[in-house]
């Protein structure tokens, strides 16, 4: 079986610390790839970590913004660069796993789906916060009533898809709306997703996590906003 060009889009906003050891698995990941890194004005030693590795290796290409974007707009200009058959979104700490690339981009290749999403809660994970993941599971049910669908984790990272699918997403948000609206674009356009069970190890707000309360809010927004959108 040929295996595709994986185009890595990560991006990073103050991952100095664990950027090393990402790369590191990412680079051990049995595939031919390239490792798209968006530094969104990092305050910390992001951007010079990332490119003393990128001489390292000529699979990292380093993009840095110059101010502070968000996710989504790091995640928009990697995907302007982006060469593979089939993209993946990698966050620059070490929550998600790369070894599950495997079980992830397997069911594109053999053309089964184009869309396949990697669910914290069908496989091992620790770390989670309670009322993170009562969060997630209230988006989740949400995004399945509103698009008639069966999914078990909408706010995963791990969204891997053709390219061309995503890049016709057009994506516009900025922050962490960009979860949201990757999924009810995707659902809209009538693309099934194939969920795959990946491990889990989630961080402490002290360790650097970014995810907030209120973003759950904004989500919501988000969800209801591109269900009623042409």
């Amino acid at each position: 079986m040929q295996r595709p060009l994986l185009s890595i889009i990560m991006p990073c906003y103050n991952e100095a610390e664990t950027l090393p050891q990402i790369l590191e698995r990412v680079y051990a990941v049995n595939y031919e790839k390239e490792i798209i890194a968006v530094d969104d004005h990092s305050s910390d030693e992001t951007l010079r970590v990332l490119r003393e590795e990128a001489l390292r290796n000529p699979q990292l290409k380093v993009i840095s913004h110059p101010v502070n974007r968000g996710k989504g707009a790091a995640v928009r200009s990697g995907l302007a660069h982006a060469r593979g058959e089939i993209t993946i979104i990698q966050d620059a700490d070490l929550e998600y796993d790369p070894n599950d690339y495997y079980a992830l981009v397997e069911p594109i290749v053999k053309k089964r789906v184009d869309v396949v999403y990697g669910s914290r809660f069908m496989g091992s994970h620790t770390g989670m916060y309670f009322w993170n993941a009562l969060g997630n599971k209230g988006l989740t049910f949400l995004t399945n009533f509103l698009f008639n669908c069966w999914i078990s984790d909408m706010e995963t990272c791990y969204k891997v898809m053709r390219t061309e699918i995503i890049r016709n997403l057009r994506l516009e948000s900025n922050d962490f709306r960009l979860e949201p609206e990757i999924t009810a674009k995707v659902l809209k356009r009538g693309y099934r997703i194939l969920e795959v069970p990946i491990s889990y190890i989630g961080r402490t707000y002290e360790e650097g996590k970014k995810m907030k309360p209120s973003q759950g809010f904004y989500a919501i927004l988000a969800l209801l906003r591109y269900r009623l959108a042409d």
